[in-house]
């Protein structure tokens, strides 16, 4: 009772990359609606592998949109990290106590990071100091997304219970099972990627030749303790992200080479 009564107090903005009337959006939605108020600002078509663009020389448009339940939104013409910084910057009424993302068709684990819209969605969120959430579900074809809602409505009532002081960037990954057949949560790192990228040339009816980035389906290395592992096992994935991209273990290397600005 008591994380209701601090849950219901709360308030979540919630966006995505797949676009406003994606399925994932709306399954969303409605479970967040259990937990706390909800805002929605997402972009007005699909945006995957978009990154964390931010639309700098054009204007942007939003207007509002009513989703299949009758649920208000906010439509936008930019790019998921830009929905979630028209909301921070004056859209809403109020700032959010969180940000969700999601949930996206498809997996984002690994490198997946640096191409997902969905996740570029809630890194601007912390940028801006509030909390976020990336949900994805271990899919590429249409599914029920009742399992990855009801696990992320739950997790917003915690992080809103705990209200923790330091600023959360969790990336969430959810198998494509009914909740019945999901083992558990686990705690991971990022695992490895594998893509299976490939070229496409084909020529306009002009002659001229165009180009496709296409191939199959990414796989990842199913590693204990990461990401992919923990989907590969049939367990819900947290991962904790930080959006210092500093590599560490190098800086000595670096400065053994006593780099200087060389005379002409």
């Amino acid at each position: 009772m008591a994380e209701d009564t601090v849950a219901q107090k709360s308030f979540v903005l919630l966006s995505n990359d797949d676009g406003v009337t994606a399925p994932g959006l709306l399954a969303l939605a409605q479970a967040l609606r259990e937990v706390a108020e909800v805002a929605i600002i997402a972009p007005e078509h699909n945006w995957s592998a978009a990154g964390h663009s931010k639309t700098m020389h054009k204007p942007l448009r939003a207007r509002p949109i009513r989703l299949a339940d009758g649920t208000e939104a906010l439509m936008t013409s930019g790019s998921p990290s830009d929905c979630v910084a028209l909301g921070l910057l004056g859209l809403l009424e109020r700032q959010p106590d969180l940000v969700v993302s999601g949930i996206n068709l498809g997996a984002n684990v690994g490198s997946d990071l640096t191409y997902s819209g969905t996740v570029a969605a809630a890194m601007e969120a912390v940028i801006s100091g509030v909390s976020a959430i990336a949900i994805s579900l271990d899919t590429y074809e249409a599914q029920d997304y009742s399992a990855a809602a009801h696990f992320a409505s739950y997790l917003v009532g915690r992080i809103l219970q705990v209200r923790p002081r330091e600023r959360l960037l969790l990336n969430v990954n959810v198998p494509a099972l009914v909740e019945q057949e999901i083992k558990g949560v686990k705690i991971t790192r990022l695992g490895q990627r594998l893509y299976r990228d490939a070229l496409v040339e084909r020529r306009d009816p002009r002659g001229r030749l165009y180009y496709w980035i296409g191939g199959n389906p990414p796989e990842g290395v199913p590693e204990e303790g990461t990401d992919i592992g923990a989907l590969a096992e049939g367990h819900i994935s947290v991962t904790p992200v930080l959006l210092d991209l500093t590599d560490y273990s190098k800086l000595q290397l670096l400065e053994s080479w006593r780099l200087a600005f060389p005379a002409r």
